[in-house]
């Protein structure tokens, strides 16, 4: 019996640790998959150690990760949910980040909301955190700028995946991985789907309602998509997987990287088709685009610069077909996310997509306006319905019909990936012009300054635009409330001032400016109170005491005559309407004593100060008695002056 119990024990043991053993292998071969971004195998392998009741965080950052990057957000919440629920203190904010626009896709903006909270409190230094603070009203905004397209299916979809158009002649050209005869050993194990080819619609003549693929030397048996054709037509530009001799490349990851492409057109035949210099194995370059005047190139990389998982980039295209250097368009369009798809409308107004940018849901599509070659602009979400909370992506648009498409995997969609068709209502206002009035005078005399500056500053210290005052001391200027801005007045003898505007809806702004002397004379007669710019000296009600917070301003013009010591001074009080005449009297004359005596305390010489009680008998406006006046303006009568005897 004892033997049969060893036995047993011992197959147990065997076949508990042959089962360890099945699942190391299946989680091995899983990250392996994950690794090369192979999502959909890595999934079903997860999947399987999971339903064997084997778990850890890797396991769940993994298959969260890929159920993210398939754009299945419902699991992928899921995933999230529990890994941040087992395994907190073993993930990153990313984990935090990419859960969050998870339930954004699912319309689940409230619990999004409180994942974005707790991922900006964990990465101040974040890009995405600084928007998400900046912008937490952004669904407000998204509304504000949604209902300006019509849009409807492009009529040539499939029940397979159609996206990236691109304008040529008068149709277009698309990618798609319908009827590609790939066999299924050649399918992208990211998603299980066929590889995609570059196909062109009603773009020309015999063409018309007809979809054509490109010539072979275009596609090939893995991935061509997003392109992109020259003004003068010569040229194609287009994304391709790397792949050479009829063999794809990898990394030292494993990872068949993105690569653009250049073909040109001979005989109406794409060929001679060469890479671009800046390409390479160990990162991805892809999705062309062009500026107006064909000089810049466009294009989305990981390659190193970026500042997240893809960021924009910009190149120069010389006339005789050499490249410059890439350069990274900067913080203000890329994040720590992902942005791609860039497109640039006659108007310089480029479109991108981004889950980065506080959106929807998944990729969101973006709009940002060029200002002389710069990227500070306003970026601005297109809103809906061309912005779901799926993702939505490589939108072109002509500026001269108001026309464009896009794509999406939106649920209504016929396949994975849709095309969709559209035309703009109203357009996007990305330049808010912001008219910002007003007069600059002197604080003390309240002349107006003719011939003042008035600057507007930008939050990055950066001079936008100057003025100065005219012969009213008048100014006015126009500024971009679509970002904050400084409204800085100067004038010679004065000390600077300024008034900070935010974000806007574009209402006019008036800002009057009250300059301070940087130097003040004065002479017989003259109120050190106005010249100083001191405070109101309050009193406690039927007291005569001088007050704790009234102390500093009093010290004000003890620092004056400190420092000119031949200053004598004469202490005047007064009162408003309120209460008896003679009572006002007496009660202003204890308060110019009170004043003088403190000012003897702090080291003033007594025959330097005298005192005098006015009480109500010398008022600066219509409170007298019987008139009915609000507290703001009695409080102007109740005044305390330092007037210059020598």
């Amino acid at each position: 019996m004892v033997k049969k119990n060893i036995l047993i024990i011992v197959v147990l043991a065997f076949l508990m640790s042959h089962s360890t053993w099945a699942q190391e292998r299946f989680l091995t071969k899983a990250d392996r998959k994950y690794q090369e971004y192979s999502f959909s195998p890595a999934i079903d392998i997860y999947k399987k150690v999971l339903d064997k009741g084997y778990v850890s965080a890797e396991l769940l950052k993994n298959l969260g990760n890929s159920y993210y990057f398939n754009a299945d957000y419902k699991e992928a919440a899921d995933t999230y949910k529990r890994l941040l629920k087992d395994y907190k203190t073993e993930i990153g904010p990313e984990y935090y980040f990419r859960y969050s626009q998870s339930l954004k896709s699912l319309g689940d903006y409230e619990a999004s909301q409180e994942l974005m909270d707790q991922f900006s409190q964990m990465t101040s230094g974040d890009l995405r955190a600084g928007f998400f603070k900046q912008e937490k009203d952004y669904l407000e905004e998204i509304k504000k700028n949604s209902g300006r397209y019509e849009i409807k299916p492009f009529e040539y979809n499939t029940t397979y995946s159609e996206f990236a158009p691109s304008y040529y002649k008068k149709g277009l050209i698309f990618s798609s991985d319908r009827d590609t005869g790939n066999l299924a050993k050649y399918r992208h194990t990211w998603n299980s789907k066929d590889f995609l080819d570059l196909y062109k619609v009603n773009s020309d003549s015999i063409d018309n309602n007809r979809v054509t693929k490109l010539g072979d030397d275009i596609n090939t048996r893995l991935h061509e998509s997003t392109s992109v054709v020259t003004n003068d037509g010569k040229h194609l530009y287009f994304t391709r997987n790397n792949f050479k001799d009829g063999k794809y490349i990898t990394d030292e990851n494993g990872i068949i990287r993105l690569k653009l492409l250049r073909a040109t057109l001979v005989d109406g035949v794409w060929t001679n088709i060469e890479e671009l210099p800046f390409n390479s194995d160990s990162y991805s370059t892809a999705h062309p685009a062009f500026s107006p005047d064909g000089k810049t190139l466009y294009f989305a990389s990981d390659m190193p610069g970026s500042l997240g998982q893809s960021d924009i980039f910009r190149v120069s295209l010389y006339a005789d077909g050499m490249f410059g250097t890439p350069e990274n368009l900067g913080n203000t369009i890329n994040t720590e996310a992902r942005e791609t798809f860039p497109f640039i409308t006659s108007d310089n107004v480029m479109y991108f997509s981004s889950d980065g940018h506080p959106g929807l849901g998944g990729l969101d599509v973006f709009a940002t306006k060029i200002e002389s070659g710069t990227y500070n602009g306003a970026v601005m979400n297109v809103g809906e319905p061309v912005n779901s909370k799926m993702d939505d992506f490589t939108f072109i648009f002509s500026e001269d019909t108001r026309k464009g498409y896009f794509a999406s995997n939106r649920d209504e969609g016929l396949g994975a990936d849709d095309i969709y068709s559209f035309v703009e209502t109203e357009p996007l206002k990305l330049v808010c012009d912001q008219s910002v009035s007003g007069t600059v005078r002197d604080k003390i005399t309240n002349e107006v300054l003719v011939g003042a500056t008035v600057k507007v500053i930008d939050e990055d210290n950066q001079e936008l635009l100057t003025t100065v005052t005219d012969s009213d001391g008048k100014y006015n200027l126009s500024i971009d409330c679509n970002r904050g801005n400084f409204v800085r007045a100067l004038m010679q003898g004065y000390v600077p001032s300024e008034e900070y505007l935010g974000k806007s809806d574009g209402k006019p702004n008036i800002i009057d400016f009250y300059l301070e002397r940087d130097q003040v004379t004065a002479g017989f007669g003259d109120d050190l109170a106005k010249l100083l710019q001191l405070s109101t000296i309050y009193f406690d009600f039927d007291k005569y005491n001088i007050r704790k917070d009234s102390e500093i301003e009093v010290e004000k013009v003890i620092a004056a005559m400190e420092k000119y010591p031949s200053l004598k001074i004469k202490v005047n009080s007064h009162t408003d309407s309120r209460g008896r005449d003679a009572y006002n009297l007496w009660l202003s004359q204890k308060r110019a004593e009170a004043t003088v005596q403190y000012m003897i305390s702090k080291g003033i010489a007594e025959d330097r100060l005298k005192g005098e009680g006015f009480g109500e008998t010398k008022l600066i406006n219509k409170c007298e008695n019987g008139v009915r006046c609000s507290a703001k303006e009695h409080e102007k009568n109740r005044r305390s002056e330092f007037i210059i005897l020598e």
